[in-house]
């Protein structure tokens, strides 16, 4: 059985998951926060169809 528990997130920006072909705006906008010193990380979420741009460090 796995005890772990999930650190909570906080979800930074929403994006659609239906990005035109080549573009990656999550990945951009995680990346433009890594910059700015935020540990920022892109996750899908399956249930609502969007990549969540999220950090646990807030």
């Amino acid at each position: 059985m796995d005890t772990t528990t999930a650190q909570p997130r906080t979800v930074l920006e929403r994006f659609p998951a239906g990005a035109p072909r080549g573009s990656w705006p999550a990945e951009e906008f995680a990346t433009g926060q890594r910059d700015q010193g935020i540990d920022a990380h892109v996750v899908m979420d399956l249930k609502s169809d969007q990549f969540l741009v999220v950090t646990d460090t807030l």
